[in-house]
């Protein structure tokens, strides 16, 4: 890759992160390819997160920092995205090659966006990419077992001509599964590896919530409902996970989420086609597994729109 193929933009909503933050700004300075920009979004810290930001800035030009009023709680969902955006807006996307969705709470192998570049550079296709998230629990790596048919949320890593072809990301809870998603409708992959040198730790359990790591399944059970996941579909999901702590419990909580916001008749993304086009991946993926039903669609949606 040249110089101007390796350019890309992190952009970072943050909240409260002065636990973890270090551990993220540091590997970052430390990647083999340094992005071109970093533009972090302070969503109203009340913590040390405000300093220790203006210590990394004065540091490293290359580090913006954008700070929001204190909406007097954390947000996940929209209000994360909202923040993005509040970063995105800051910049011409046009001037990278790459953008990445990146979070705080985060610990990166040091050949991370090199590697994914590269990745990218050689299949035109991929559209959106990550590696995989681990947590750390009694000395050792714990996998939290995303599958490869996605980029991972907190670390989503974008083509920028695609990112802005599928309209970015929506402000709702399941916004780093629809984008995935929309991106395949293009005939476009999404995808992560899971390879020594893009594992990287993620310093805050998954699903978890400022309220109960329940409350935050349920919130992924009312993000399903609202992206159009099937009920058929939910229940094989949840069965799957039964196995991951909290057993048993936090399946449950992930299906009632989805029934709760069933009763409730809650509304969901606004798009048919798109409904349409998830139910029919997810019929075919409970029928021939989710690695067969992504080939089909590649097949499938074979002329890709170009970039």
């Amino acid at each position: 890759m040249t110089a101007a193929e390796k350019r890309y933009v992190l952009i970072s909503p943050c909240r409260n992160e002065a636990a973890y933050m270090r551990q993220t700004l540091d590997t970052v300075i430390a990647q083999t390819i340094l992005p071109a920009k970093w533009v972090i979004v302070d969503d109203g810290s009340t913590d040390e997160t405000p300093g220790i930001l203006a210590e990394y800035a004065d540091r490293h030009e290359w580090i913006e920092v954008i700070t929001r009023a204190d909406r007097g709680r954390r947000a996940v969902g929209p209000g994360v995205i909202e923040a993005f955006y509040a970063g995105y807006e800051a910049i011409d996307p046009d001037d990278f090659n790459y953008l990445c969705k990146l979070d705080l709470d985060l610990r990166l192998p040091p050949r991370y966006f090199e590697i994914l570049m590269r990745r990218m550079e050689k299949n035109l296709r991929i559209a959106t990419c990550s590696g995989k998230a681990y947590i750390e629990k009694d000395g050792h790596l714990v996998d939290e077992r995303h599958g490869d048919e996605t980029s991972l949320g907190m670390t989503k890593f974008y083509r920028v001509s695609c990112f802005k072809a599928i309209g970015g990301f929506v402000r709702e809870v399941m916004w780093d599964g629809i984008d995935c998603h929309r991106c395949r409708m293009e005939g476009w992959i999404a995808c992560s590896w899971d390879e020594p040198d893009l594992r990287f730790v993620h310093l805050r359990p998954m699903g978890s919530s400022q309220q109960s790591i329940y409350v935050g399944r349920m919130r992924h059970g009312y993000g399903q409902y609202y992206m159009g996941t099937g009920l058929l579909f939910m229940i094989a999901s949840a069965i799957y996970r039964m196995n991951e702590k909290p057993y048993v419990l936090g399946s449950l909580a992930i299906l009632w989420g989805w029934i709760k916001s069933a009763l409730q008749r809650k509304p969901r993304y606004n798009d048919l086609a798109f409904r349409r086009f998830l139910r029919k991946y997810q019929m075919n993926a409970l029928l021939m597994g989710k690695k067969r039903a992504i080939e089909k669609i590649l097949r499938d949606n074979g002329n890709a729109r170009q970039f």
